[in-house]
């Protein structure tokens, strides 16, 4: 009788970055079928995982998982970092959500290029420990570029993996992937340079308002809203308001992208160029008086005259006429 070995398959999350590709490849080196899972959201893409996957030839799953990650992040039980982006119990949920997955489709564990010591907050041992075991799949997170220095995890006490062929790269140096990569033929790699917008301060200062204002996170425009974040000038003009003023064409052009006919307003100057501007979920028709006379003091148009602006609501169209408001007098409104 002839006996066949069972072939080892294990899922890594992927980044996009060297290290995720390295941790890879130091598995498949030993005979490890690899696969990758790269989560997005509005505040992360998934573009450099795509992009590796592509050069490596490794399988990417790709998952949207906005919902549930702004549950976490409303409250996540470790906090923020510097700004907000709760870095230990987002790893802890991906690797939750990355656990599924490898429990349907029958992976034997999971894997990171995370390296011990890298990062000063979230990769320590204790950090590390805890993503671990808030993940609900403790002993099955595997960090192949630094296992000779953690613990023993399941699949190499069941001899899966061969711990001796695992390494000990610690600290924030990357002298060590660099080499390893030259040893794999890797050339073409991304910076390390992290592309969460949460650990921006002006995004995060602006996602923290619609925290504390109106924002629910189950709205068809939830997704929206998120990535609007990232473009123009954001002023509270009440509670219940804000608008976005684009800066740019290129604002103007995104802001036209996440505009939601059915529930927001948009505000337009014209005659003259000038930004688009944008009233989420409308508003109601003082503030848009006041929201076209910012738009008019940011346009072309000529000081101290009445200047026709076009005013697109979800139920109609309309020109209205209004004197605009200077930018250095709505200061106090921008967030």
């Amino acid at each position: 009788m002839i006996l066949y070995k069972k072939k080892v398959r294990a899922l890594g999350l992927c980044s996009g970055g060297l290290d995720s590709i390295l941790s890879a490849l130091v598995l498949r080196r030993q005979g490890i079928d690899v696969e990758w899972v790269a989560f997005e959201t509005p505040f992360f893409s998934s573009e450099k995982a795509r992009s590796t996957a592509f050069i490596t030839e490794i399988p990417l799953t790709v998952k949207n998982i906005t919902q549930v990650y702004l549950e976490m992040l409303k409250n996540p039980p470790c906090g923020y970092g510097r700004n907000m982006n709760p870095c230990m119990d987002c790893h802890a949920l991906m690797f939750r959500l990355a656990g599924e997955i490898m429990k349907k489709r029958g992976f034997d564990f999971l894997f990171s290029g995370e390296v011990l010591g890298q990062r000063p907050m979230s990769q320590t041992r204790p950090s590390l420990r805890y993503v671990e075991k808030q993940s609900g799949y403790d002993g099955y997170i595997l960090r192949p570029l630094s296992a000779e220095r953690l613990p023993e995890t399941i699949p190499e006490k069941e001899g899966l993996v061969d711990r001796s062929q695992l390494l000990s790269i610690t600290g924030r140096s990357r002298k060590p992937q660099i080499k390893l990569a030259e040893e794999f033929g890797i050339t073409d790699y991304p910076s390390p340079a992290g592309g969460c917008l949460l650990t921006d301060k002006g995004y995060s200062m602006r996602l923290k308002d619609i925290f504390d204002h109106r924002f629910e996170n189950q709205s068809d425009s939830a997704e929206a809203e998120l990535h609007l974040l990232r473009y123009g000038r954001h002023l509270r003009l009440d509670k219940n308001t804000k608008i976005i003023v684009g800066r740019t064409k290129q604002d103007n052009e995104n802001i036209i992208k996440y505009y939601n006919p059915s529930v927001d307003i948009l505000v337009r100057v014209k005659n003259f160029p000038g930004p688009v501007v944008l009233m989420p979920h409308g508003g109601g028709k003082e503030v848009i008086v006041q929201a076209a006379s910012i738009a008019v003091g940011y346009s072309k148009a000529m000081d101290n005259s009445r200047i026709d602006v076009m005013i697109t609501t979800p139920h109609d169209r309309e020109t209205i006429k209004v004197i605009g408001i200077s930018p250095a007098k709505i200061r106090c409104f921008m967030i």
